[in-house]
């Protein structure tokens, strides 16, 4: 990519997008086209056929979609389908009729089986059947990597897909009701040693397995596959190493300086014992991540939430 190249990063505003961009500032890249869900709405499709044939971005960075937790994914299936399969068939088909050099689709690693083995390797991609709480969703996103697939093969374009695992960092979202367990953890935890709370609640056992990547991390995957990968296959991208939620309350509590307990409620779901992403093709490209869950935690709790440090 040369330095003057003109790219477009779709849902610059969200977390992935936003460090994206960030990234690619750092490593002296300027020339960005950027337009909010306001200015270009991605489910029109002529409004996304006259942005492309006007801006004629290279590189394109697919970060939009319409995301959201288990609730949201459950009650509006329709809609998770409908708006996410519209934005992804608009950006990719337009991205070949204007001859973008380059295009990253970004997954999501609910594209697996339910059932799938521990770690997940991409091959096992439509090996099973999905979680049907986000089937919908799953869908979407796996008609995204075989559509950029599909191009390749017709059309010889080199469109590549990526598949984070659990993501968190800057612009997170912290909402209780819909955020995820991490940043939900950080601001329970803030919240209860600034109201002196005898007590923080932990849904369910404690006992299953989550992987954790900072988004940073992320962004710079995403910068290395742009530079180094052009095959027709997905990358999986993660740290490779998992943690229960329990020891992950624990970390939070003792990096946020909360001195009371911890409360788990049994009576709320547990969710997937363990879901590890296999990152061992990645690795052998030549990436992994830098960034270790306590520096990440720790950074987030000194600038989102001005804690100084336990």
């Amino acid at each position: 990519m040369e330095k003057n190249s003109k790219i477009y990063v779709a849902g610059h505003r969200g977390m992935v997008g936003s460090a994206i961009v960030r990234k690619f500032q750092q490593e002296g890249f300027a020339n960005f086209v950027l337009r909010t869900s306001k200015e270009l709405d991605l489910r029109n499709q002529q409004a996304v056929a006259d942005f492309f044939a006007e801006e004629k971005p290279d590189y394109v960075f697919l970060a939009a979609a319409k995301v959201g937790g288990i609730l949201a994914n459950n009650t509006y299936r329709a809609d998770f389908i409908y708006e996410n399969l519209m934005i992804q068939n608009n950006v990719i088909h337009q991205s070949y009729l204007n001859g973008v050099k380059k295009l990253m689709f970004l997954g999501s690693s609910c594209i697996y089986p339910k059932m799938a083995p521990q770690p997940l390797k991409e091959e096992y991609l439509l090996t099973g059947l999905l979680e049907p709480t986000n089937e919908p969703y799953a869908i979407a996103k796996i008609s995204g990597i075989k559509m950029c697939e599909a191009y390749r093969e017709q059309y010889g374009c080199n469109f590549i897909s990526v598949m984070p695992t659990n993501l968190y960092g800057e612009n997170d979202n912290y909402d209780l009701q819909n955020s995820h367990v991490l940043p939900a953890l950080m601001r329970k935890f803030v919240e209860a040693r600034q109201e002196s709370k005898e007590f923080v609640e932990i849904w369910g056992t404690g006992s299953p397995l989550r992987e954790f990547l900072n988004v940073d991390d992320l962004a710079d995957a995403c910068y290395f596959l742009m530079q180094n990968y052009d095959e027709k296959g997905f990358v999986n991208i993660g740290t490779g190493e998992d943690i229960s939620i329990k020891d992950l309350a624990l970390l939070v509590k003792e990096l946020s300086g909360y001195k009371g307990e911890l409360r788990f409620d049994t009576s709320k779901p547990d969710g997937t014992p363990r879901k590890l992403m296999d990152v061992s093709y990645l690795k052998n490209l030549g990436w992994k991540a830098k960034i270790t869950l306590r520096e990440g935690i720790s950074k987030i709790l000194q600038e989102k939430f001005d804690l100084e440090m336990a």
